[in-house]
């Protein structure tokens, strides 16, 4: 016969937030979005992490779809859509941003 305490044992509660990494919130209106065989559109990026980020665009991406994306006139940066719904886009990066890109966006507010 067991102890009474053995039967239960604490749980921790459970985690919502399921990204490996924390979103800074930034607004950054010069940002581009280019799907393969598409044109650049304009977007504002409104998150980012140094894995991924979140963008508000007005068009539609699949999730899996291959994207590049400009940040305020900056490189290409190489990204796969994660989800795409009411106007946002989430991405995942190819390689995580370079920590001075990061720190340079997290910094910008126009």
């Amino acid at each position: 016969m067991g102890l009474a305490t053995s039967a239960y044992r604490k749980v921790a509660p459970a985690k919502l937030e399921q990204r490996g990494a924390v979103r800074h919130p930034v607004v950054i209106k010069r940002a581009s979005i280019r799907g393969h065989g598409r044109q650049p559109l304009e977007a504002v990026l409104d998150d980012l992490s140094t894995y991924g980020c979140r963008i508000a665009v007005d068009s539609l991406f699949k999730s899996g779809e291959r994207l590049w994306l400009r940040f305020a006139g900056g490189k290409a940066i190489a990204a796969n859509a994660v989800w795409c719904e009411d106007g946002k886009l989430g991405c995942r990066f190819d390689e995580p941003l370079d920590r001075d890109l990061f720190r340079s966006l997290t910094l910008v507010f126009d």
